[in-house]
């Protein structure tokens, strides 16, 4: 059985949801889905207009 960064044994759902991510990373690329308080905000490049609108 696998275990966790902790040391527990990884649960069935634990697997699944693992999976559910890598799938998702997969299809959409690194960033686009991730567990909360994993990772820092990503920077993103964008373009300063001071338009609410835009």
């Amino acid at each position: 059985m696998a275990t966790d960064r902790t040391g527990k044994p990884e649960t069935d759902r634990d697997k699944v949801v693992e999976l559910a991510i890598s799938q998702i990373e997969r299809q959409f690329g690194k960033g686009a889905i991730m567990r909360l308080g994993e990772r820092g905000a990503r920077g993103i490049a964008g373009i300063p207009t001071s338009s609410l609108s835009v």
